[in-house]
Formats: structure tokens, sequence, C-alpha cells
């Protein structure tokens, strides 16, 4: 049988629909779209319809939209670019202590450079309390940048009340939303936030493509300079495959976003309910409300995650705890989130995507508990109930 996929939090496959839109920008329409000729303006047209596409979708406004590379570059450009434009306000930028490297890790580049950045602890479900950020926000803050939903637990933000308080201090609001974008509604009017990132592999396009929104009237430096691509906010020759299959991945949002939410929701929930049954000490990571549809972290107590993933070579996850040399490391999230270290080692996230079966996640959760029930013996008395 072929392996399962579970970890479409990590990367998702292209849609065949997007493939199919992709192809005739490989074969036929290799125009540079600013060129002036008929080459030119059938891609200059494409990238166009992809922009609206993504445009409608967030509902906002087409030139409030950028291409980039992808979730990297995005957060890369909005955190710098604020950063560096508004120097002359203050130098403060206040983030989650559970934020994608992506954005940890500038933080800590424009640290080196001046900047005072304020890391918030969240609960032990995963959330920032809005009412931490209000009390962090000083006259120097410019920026606070908080992802939607959360890459491990799918934990989701209060985004929308973020963007409250922060819009009554003047200060700028960015979120990461790579991981909620086509699982959950994301409409940046309704989000109240300035600035969003995007990551086409996350949606079903293809690795190398994302975008930003970037709400008319803010301020920011440009990350990639040359010419005036992108409304010159972005240099570079658009690509315009990518642009095409990510403006396809968002038109089928618009078109059947609640189809793919119910859909994972009910796999995930068939999952983990098969996991409790079979597992009863098992410990669900997350917010048991505010959380992604199709993501599952869970903990299996007294056990690694390296040695479970060893044994059901046949399922593909990501652990949240690593074995290295000088022992187990927890990742940042569960730490930040005081996960008890019994259970931290033994996590591992399980996400399904719009293409995940039924059949799949019964044979999933066979794997899963044989593999602890074999990890358990010879230790304490099992608890595992191989009723699925």
């Amino acid at each position: 049988m072929k392996p399962i996929y579970l970890d479409y939090n990590a990367t998702t496959p292209v849609d065949p629909r997007v493939a199919a839109a992709m192809l005739p920008y490989i074969h036929e329409h290799f125009g540079n779209p600013s060129s002036s000729h008929i080459f030119g303006t059938t891609a200059r047209t494409a990238v166009g319809k992809a922009r609206q596409q993504v445009a409608d979708a967030l509902r906002c406004r087409a030139d409030e939209l950028i291409f980039t590379s992808g979730g990297s570059e995005s957060n890369n450009h909005a955190i710098k670019g604020v950063a560096r434009a508004h120097r002359a306000k203050g130098n403060h930028i206040i983030t989650s202590s559970v934020e994608h490297p992506a954005v940890t890790e500038v933080c800590r580049y424009l640290e080196g450079g001046g900047c005072a950045v304020t890391y918030l602890p969240v609960d032990e479900l995963g959330r920032v309390d809005p009412r931490q950020v209000a009390q962090a926000i000083t006259p120097r803050t410019i920026l606070i940048t908080i992802m939607h939903a959360n890459n491990e637990t799918g934990t989701i933000e209060p985004i929308r009340e973020i963007s409250q308080i922060a819009h009554r201090q003047g200060v700028l609001v960015h979120t990461d939303a790579a991981q909620s974008i086509g699982k959950i509604p994301v409409h940046v009017d309704d989000l109240g936030v300035d600035i969003l990132s995007i990551a086409g592999h996350k949606l079903y396009a293809p690795k190398g493509i994302g975008g930003l929104y970037i709400r008319s009237g803010v301020k920011m430096e440009k990350l990639i300079h040359g010419a005036n691509h992108e409304m010159n906010r972005r240099a570079g020759t658009e690509n315009v495959i990518e642009i095409v299959g990510l403006g396809e991945a968002f038109q089928m949002i618009t078109e059947n976003l609640n189809a793919y939410r119910e859909h994972m929701k009910r796999l995930r929930d068939r999952l983990e309910e098969r996991l409790q049954r079979g597992y009863p000490g098992l410990r669900i990571n997350g917010h048991p409300e505010m959380r992604l549809p199709n993501t599952c972290s869970v903990g299996f107590k007294g056990l690694t995650a390296d040695a479970i993933l060893s044994r059901m070579t046949d399922v593909a996850a990501s652990p949240g705890a690593a074995c290295h040399s000088d022992g187990v490391q927890v990742s940042s999230v569960l730490k930040a989130m005081q996960v008890p270290e019994e259970y931290a080692q033994g996590t591992i996230r399980f996400s399904v995507g719009r293409f995940t079966t039924a059949e799949e996640i019964d044979r999933a959760a066979e794997a899963i508990l044989t593999a602890v029930e074999s990890l358990s013996e010879g230790s304490a008395p099992s608890v595992l109930t191989r009723e699925l």
C-alpha cells in the first residue's frame, strides 16, 4: 500500500487543477510581463488575473497585493520593511513566543541592529492574551506581528482583537497566515490587519511562490531592489507560471472552502477519536475549539516522537521533539505552552488535507497505535486498548 501522508502543514501537493492552469505558461505563454509586445501582454494579463483571484479570496484590492517567493520572504519583507520605514517613530516590535522561525529569526536579526522586541507568552492552549498585547505597547511600538494560526498545534490567535487594540494606539499589525489560508476564512477586513503573509505551498500551489497583502497607505521599505516590478514594491521579473498557479489555488478556495474545511475536520476528528480510544492517556495540544480543522498535535506520555515515527515508516508526520546527542529537544512552541516534558517529548503533529481519505485515517491510527504499543512493551503496564 502507498504510504499515508499526514504532513499537510509542512507542505501540500500541487492540486491537479492548479497544475493544469500553469501548463500553458510553461509551454506556450513564456513572455516577460514587462514587455510591450503580445507575448508580454499575455503574461501580464495572466498575472493581473491571478492578483484579482487572490484579492477576491482575501477581500482586498488587487493593488494591495504583491507576489513574492514564499512565506519567508513575505515575513522578512513585512517586518524589515516596517522597521526600516518607521525608524523615526520608534524601534519596538511585539511578537509572540510561538511564531515560525521566519518571524522569530527576523526579529532576532533586527534586535542586533538596535530594535527592541517583546516576545509575549501564550497560555497552555497556545493563545496570546490581547490584554498582554495592550500592556506591551509603548510610544516606541511600530509593529505587532503575530501569526494567524500555529503551524504545530493549529491554535488560532485572536488577531481581530489584537488589531483593534493596536490601531487605537497607531500601531501596525502583521500576521503570518501561511497555515490558515485554505482551511478557515481569511479576510483582511475581518482580521483588521495591515499586512498579511501568504505561502503558496501550504495551499496546493507550488513551492517558491507567495504573496504579501499591504493595506493601502501603509509605509514600507523594499526588501528587494531593482526595477519597478510589482507596483515598485518588489523588484524582479514576475514568476508568471507559479503566480498563475497561486491564483488558481485561491480561486479554488473561494469556491470550495466550506467543503474543504468540513472534510478536513471530519478526518482530523476521526483520527483523534481512534487514537484516544486506543490510547486513553493521549494528550491533545492546542485549543479545543479555536484550532485549525486539519491539525492534530498529540502527546504520548513517556515516549519520544522520533522513536514512534521510526516504527511507523508508512505514515508521514512531523515530531514536536527531536532526539539529539545531548538529549531530546522539545519545540519552542510546546515549551511556550508549558506542555509537561513527559508529553512534549512524545508529541507528534498529524495534519490532514483535502486528499486524505477515511481509509487512510483508519490505517494510520492502526499503525500509530501499533508503534506506541511496541515501544510500551517491557515498561509499565500498557494503557493501550486495541478497539478501533
